[in-house]
């Protein structure tokens, strides 16, 4: 008989319409090739989506050899698959809750720790798998490599493997990301192009081992036409944007009394679940932080000025 996993994970983003979602952090600005991207998807959908030439194009554009995955959802499991089982995986506290559920699937053994650089280095085990997220989810916060170098020293004393999901990274000001011969790096197009809905993301590190285990056709047709379509844009689409959400993110954080080095926010709010229905009745999704161990916490991303500013005077009159 086949018996379910006993832990599960809760994500943002709506699953009812007609809501304003600050629930999922997303850049709120779509490309403005998105329509003719559909409709390359549609003229491809009858062949199989090979992907290879793309993938070597990205590479190049990166300036590193990378794997493109479905998103870095896929790369998680992949990452189960190479080096979860029978491993030691050491997981900060509040933060993203699918690495603890994909090291329960593959039966690896689960330390938690201190969600700084610094203090969880000291429980870094030899040969265990670290999680850490860069800027973290859900509080926002980025450490720079100076910052990240305690981690980074005993991951490679230890010769454990750090897997840094830098999911959120575009939209960090001057952002930078360490290299290491033990280090993983999880990256996405979902959340800095706005488009959950098209699984596209790419693993920096390890390419071969990444390449040998994921699932062929793995992005579909409309994830090849992204790829077409992005490597063209050659990132103009997020130079063009990010400023846009950098303002948005000052003008919440000057009104709200809130700070994050990422396009979302944490706040506290006393009775997060009690918020977050009292906003739904003005028709705002925001996000409990229950399921990342905050239930006194929600969470809201950056949005256009105009929706923030709904945003603004709700939580204003709620007097949180």
């Amino acid at each position: 008989m086949l018996e379910p996993v006993k832990f599960s994970t809760y994500h943002g983003g709506a699953r009812e319409e007609g809501l304003l979602d600050f629930s999922a952090s997303l850049n709120p600005y779509p490309p403005e090739w998105l329509d003719k991207m559909f409709e390359r998807a549609k003229e491809i959908s009858n062949r199989y989506p090979y992907y290879g030439r793309l993938e070597e194009g990205l590479s190049e554009l990166i300036g590193e050899e990378i794997t493109v995955t479905a998103g870095i959802t896929e790369a998680l499991y992949l990452i189960g698959i190479l080096a979860l089982r029978g491993r030691k995986v050491v997981i900060p506290r509040h933060t993203y809750g699918e690495y603890e559920r994909v090291a329960r699937i593959f039966g690896a053994r689960v330390i938690k720790g201190p969600n700084e650089p610094d203090k969880l280095a000291e429980i870094v085990e030899k040969d265990s798998v670290v999680f850490f997220c860069n800027p973290n989810n859900p509080d926002g916060r980025f450490y720079r490599v100076k910052e990240l170098k305690p981690l980074l020293d005993a991951v490679e004393e230890g010769r454990a493997i750090l897997v840094l999901d830098e999911a959120f990274i575009d939209f960090v000001k001057d952002a930078e990301s360490p290299s290491g011969e033990n280090v993983v790096k999880l990256r996405t197009f979902t959340k800095s192009y706005g488009l959950p809905g098209i699984r596209v993301g790419y693993v920096l590190g390890f390419p071969e081992a990444f390449k040998s285990v994921r699932m062929p056709w793995g992005i579909g047709s409309t994830g090849v036409a992204f790829l077409e379509f992005l490597l063209e844009d050659n990132f103009e689409h997020l130079r063009k944007t990010m400023p846009l959400i950098w303002r948005e993110k000052g003008r919440l954080e000057k009104a709200l009394g809130v700070k994050s080095d990422a396009n979302f926010f944490i706040k506290r709010v006393g009775d997060a679940g009690e918020v977050v229905d009292a906003l739904k009745r003005r028709g705002i999704l925001v996000r409990d932080c229950t399921s990342f161990g905050l239930p006194e916490f929600i969470r809201f991303s950056v949005r256009k000025p105009e929706e923030n500013a709904k945003l603004i005077e709700a939580l204003q009159e709620l007097g949180v």
